[in-house]
């Protein structure tokens, strides 16, 4: 843990500075408020689910978050030149387009009916749309580090690194009590585990841990791309750019993917968010990240399983 406070430390004394920080943590209670207050995401913008217009309103969800936060950052920081830099335009671009497709994307709906004559339609499009990221975020990012950066080593921070590893390990066993304590909460019941009881296993004739098992492996996936693009590249990546001030921004537009999860969940992103995107900055690699995530997800799922 003393490596952890020494890190966060010395990222606060090159990136903090009080109204900097005490106006993007404004902007991001107004934002929360305004979402929570009038139902925005699921009152607003998923109504549109299945239509091209919806990815149009992610994108404007997802772009407020983030360019409000880079005009503050910006303005506090007197770096007015960031909106003259070419390559900050097609690095936040890159993000916006890649994860508003992805949150818009609803072709895996038909895929699901049409794979096994629809039978299992339900579990193929959970499945599914949990893999389509490799479509939406993982194979754009990937082209645009091969054509457009031009770099040979460490994908965003996807090299293996040991560094941190047994910090990482005991933040997730930390994390553990308040699972158990969340578990408990009626709005949390409601929300996990995201696996619904399907047919599958009696048309594959094979027992629903299987099935079960299955569901959990894609979903687990589903936080490596989401890992990549944040703290990989909206961090490692946009730190070209922004050096340790893209974290701040990145922070804001995460808590923003989450409107459409209980509230709690929504704020406590704020601050794991910040977390992981400053280790991500001074070990150059998410798989800390990764590690926290997916056990949160896995743990989560697993508690709401044990409730049920």
């Amino acid at each position: 843990m003393k490596a952890f406070w020494r890190e966060l430390r010395d990222h606060l004394r090159t990136d903090f500075q009080l109204d900097l920080y005490v106006a993007t943590a404004l902007w991001a209670a107004l934002l929360l408020v305004f979402n929570y207050t009038v139902d925005l995401e699921d009152s607003y913008i998923d109504i549109y689910q299945g239509k091209p217009l919806w990815g149009v309103l992610y994108f404007g969800l997802y772009a407020t978050a983030y360019y409000v936060s880079i005009a503050i950052w910006t303005y506090f920081k007197r770096r007015s030149d960031i909106w003259r830099s070419r390559e900050f335009w097609q690095r936040s671009g890159i993000a916006l387009i890649c994860y508003s497709t992805y949150a818009g994307f609803y072709a895996d709906s038909d895929w699901a009916r049409q794979l096994f004559d629809g039978q299992i339609f339900v579990f193929a499009y959970y499945c599914l749309h949990n893999l389509q990221s490799i479509l939406t975020i993982v194979l754009p990012l990937y082209l645009f580090y091969r054509l457009i950066d031009r770099q040979r080593s460490n994908f965003y921070g996807m090299a293996p690194k040991r560094k941190g590893l047994t910090l990482y390990v005991t933040l997730l066993t930390l994390m553990i009590p308040l699972i158990t304590l969340a578990s408990f909460q009626p709005d949390f019941l409601q929300s996990y585990p995201t696996y619904r009881a399907t047919n599958a296993n009696e048309f594959f004739g094979v027992p629903e841990w299987v099935t079960v098992l299955i569901y959990e492996l894609c979903y687990g996936w589903d936080f490596v791309p989401t890992e990549l693009l944040f703290r990989g590249f909206l961090v490692i990546g946009m730190s070209r750019v922004l050096g340790p001030g893209a974290v701040l921004p990145m922070v804001v537009w995460y808590c923003s993917i989450h409107f459409g999860r209980p509230l709690g969940e929504a704020v406590s992103s704020i601050f794991g968010g910040y977390l992981l995107g400053v280790l991500a900055l001074t070990t150059r690699s998410i798989w800390g990240g990764l590690l926290i995530h997916i056990g949160i997800a896995w743990g989560m799922e697993i508690a709401a399983f044990l409730q049920k």
